[in-house]
């Protein structure tokens, strides 16, 4: 208080550098270290598929059904994943989030059952009865808690589904995933081949049996499974399990730490500060010092009283550094998550709990002691007279006194040129992929999902006729330049599938190669702007019934058709992974397409095949409007969302369908800076070859893989 320009000045320098720790490790304690909200959250295993390259937790019916028959090491194995539903009952058409998933879900889980009950073993296996369990939030907003509603039927995606349910408002999986409405039965075959990968698989460890011991028993029931299928894993591929948490956390936790390490830097450059400010200080306090040693203090004693001053003085800056980091750190990740996990809507679950008051103060008092202790023992170095002998103008000045300056001076401005360093490689690289061409041209394009319900969507000609109408409506309002239709949107995922190419020698492999895969309506690449390099695009004529088509990029024709033209090729694409693929024809290559960079600005383009949406076999395009909602694509000659409205109403007009998700595509691309760090792969399947082709980048591609746009956890 007699000096509160040295405290203020102190207390605010402390306060940055205690305050940018504090608010990273909140969001390291919401991310890496808070257990998830399950019972016995350190049992709770997902199933892993592993191989040379890494390894990726997506499921396959196959699979799941092998990994359930593990009784001897894990129990409550269940199947998850997210979808969306078209609720048309009771009013107005809304799209739900719809959790698809196994009876043992919510036993693994702890769902608590707030009325009703949850599925019956029965109920998950095809043919088994249509029913729903609600989430306490839907059944408040759309049933108005009624207590009746139990027994009375929900019309979802055109098929009544008859209430069982209402799980407890505690239960809540928006860590990982987006919560869902319902939850329906993941109807899966016991005797199912089928080996496209498109949900997860989660399960607990029984009692007494290790992670490890896991890891083993299903490492060797691997051969077992190569055994009863042949074709589905390679030689070095096999099955594990990791920690629930770690599933979902183990991509980002790297950048984590790191983060946490530089904002250390930042606290130790703050430390050197406020020491050399002590010591500075302790210049005007020699006198007083060696009067107190004069009446009988030690140098214990002294030290003591300046370190209590420091913790004072720390504590101080860290009660100020707590408010303005959290502040900070939630404005932050409101603007941008990064991909970050388990951080809830508008990152409600970054919060004060014990562990960061508790790191906060731990910091504070270690820092006190840490700045403190050069100037407490120069300070308590002192007799009254050696200070009487002292002339004012060299006191201080001693060759100790400078020495100790000088290496908090050059410390400081070695943490300070490392961090000056980290951050200019990473401006370095945020303005390379500023500069990086995408392939393709986000400006002036909105994009929405529609959920495809019922039978009429069955079969590839039904979406086709909607999609033509739907086209028609929109390219008629003023303002519109083109509009398509497609499974996936560049930057939010999509299909993998081997192929192979007709008239080639087959080697040892059942494949040639494999790459990304995609369904698109004539207009796509002109909507996205996306060069042809050779041949044609999609138009109306290339429907069921005319010869079968594909277009493929330029890294598929640069490793396949190095000095050839792939225009006199055909492929056949994954026919033989799943059963659904068993009709699938041989296409002739129309074109081939510039390269867009699908996965992120810091990937290179992989192979990728384009087929005409009107061409899709039926029992794929089944599966394919069963597994994840189709995007539509509209450019537009004015802002995107000012024709949001009237988009929608004419896609309602053409379909009878609500649309959800309405986004324009530069909300979709994200910004240079926000892929300058890893971020969560949005996965919702492995990137795991059953039948392990390899692609460009030399990374298996899966049979059937979904990538969904957020993360495909607990659902």
């Amino acid at each position: 208080m007699k000096t509160p320009g040295f405290t203020i000045v102190a207390i605010l320098t402390l306060a940055i550098g205690i305050g940018a720790n504090a608010a990273i490790f909140s969001v390291v304690n919401a991310v890496l270290l808070k257990p998830v909200p399950f019972p016995d959250p350190d049992r709770l295993v997902m199933f892993m598929n592993t191989f040379p390259q890494g390894s990726g937790n997506g499921a396959s019916p196959a699979k799941f059904q092998h990994w359930r028959a593990q009784t001897r090491v894990v129990q409550d194995v269940a199947a998850f994943r997210n979808n969306i539903v078209n609720f048309t009952g009771g009013g107005v058409p809304e799209q739900l989030t719809a959790g698809e998933v196994t009876a043992d879900y919510f036993r693994l889980l702890g769902a608590p059952v707030f009325r009703g009950r949850t599925f019956l073993p029965e109920e998950a296996v095809p043919g088994g009865e249509h029913v729903v369990v609600l989430s306490h939030s839907l059944w408040r907003r759309r049933f108005a808690s009624d207590p009746s509603v139990l027994g009375k039927t929900m019309l979802l995606s055109g098929d009544p589904h008859t209430i069982v349910g209402i799980l407890g408002p505690s239960f809540d999986v928006g860590e990982f995933s987006t919560p869902p409405d319902i939850w329906i039965p993941f109807q899966i075959d016991p005797n199912t081949t089928d080996q496209g990968h498109y949900f997860s698989a989660a399960g607990r460890l029984k009692p007494g049996v290790t992670l490890e011991q896991a890891k083993a028993e299903l490492d060797r029931s691997s051969a077992e499974f190569k055994r009863k299928f042949p074709r589905s894993l390679d030689e070095k591929e096999s099955f594990s399990v990791t920690p629930f948490q770690e599933a979902f956390v183990k991509d980002v936790r790297q950048t984590l730490l790191v983060l946490l390490g530089a904002v250390a830097f930042v606290l130790l450059i703050a430390c050197a500060n406020v020491a050399n400010l002590l010591l500075v200080r302790a210049t005007g306090r020699r006198r007083e010092m060696a009067v107190r040693a004069a009446i009988g203090a030690g140098r214990g004693r002294i030290i003591r009283q300046l370190l209590t001053e420091s913790v004072l003085l720390s504590l101080a800056g860290g009660v100020l550094g707590l408010a303005v980091g959290y502040l900070g750190i939630r404005t932050l990740l409101t603007v941008n998550t990064a991909g970050l996990p388990r951080l809830g809507e508008n990152c409600a679950l970054v919060g004060m709990d014990w562990r960061v008051l508790g790191f906060a103060l731990a910091i504070s008092i270690a820092t006190g002691i840490l700045f403190g202790l050069i100037p407490a023992l120069h300070g308590s170095r002192t007799t009254l007279s050696d200070t009487l002998k002292e002339t004012s103008s060299r006191s201080g000045t001693g060759f100790r006194h400078n020495k100790s300056r000088s290496i908090l001076v050059v410390s400081e401005m070695a943490l300070a040129l490392i961090l000056l360093v980290g951050s200019a490689l990473l401006i370095r690289t945020s303005v390379a992929l500023g500069r990086v061409d995408p392939g393709y041209d986000v400006n002036n394009v909105l994009t929405m999902r529609m959920s495809l319900s019922g039978s009429r969507f069955l079969t590839s000609a039904g979406v086709e006729r909607m999609v033509r109408d739907g086209r028609d409506r929109i390219q008629g309002l003023p303002g519109v330049e083109l509009a398509s239709a497609t499974c996936c949107v560049p930057l939010e995922g999509g299909y993998g599938l081997p192929f192979n190419i007709v008239g080639r020698p087959q080697g040892k492999e059942p494949f040639h190669g494999g790459g990304g895969w995609a369904t698109v309506s004539p207009g796509y690449f002109e909507v996205f702007k996306i060069p042809v390099r050779r041949g044609r695009t999609f138009n109306d004529r290339d429907v069921a019934g005319m010869p079968p088509v594909v277009i493929i990029n330029e890294a598929l024709a640069n490793r396949f058709w190095k000095d050839g033209n792939p225009l006199n090729e055909r492929l056949v694409i994954g026919r033989g992974i799943m059963r659904e693929f068993a009709d699938e024809p041989e296409r002739q290559i129309v074109g081939v397409v510039a390269d867009s960079r699908d996965g992120g600005l810091n990937d290179n383009p992989g192979p990728k095949m384009f087929i005409p949406q009107a061409q899709v076999p039926d029992p794929v395009n089944a599966l394919n409007v069963r597994i994840t909602p189709m995007a539509w694509v509209v450019r537009t000659r004015v802002s995107p969302m000012s024709l949001s409205a009237p988009v929608q109403e004419e896609l309602r007009q053409a379909s009878g369908l609500p649309v959800s998700d309405v986004r324009a595509m530069t909300d979709v691309t994200p910004s240079p800076a926000a892929v300058t760090t890893p971020v969560v792969e949005t996965v919702a399947t492995s990137a795991l070859a059953t039948a392990k082709v390899t692609g460009a980048d030399g990374v298996p591609s899966a049979p059937f893989e979904n990538r969904a746009r957020t993360v495909n956890g607990c659902c």
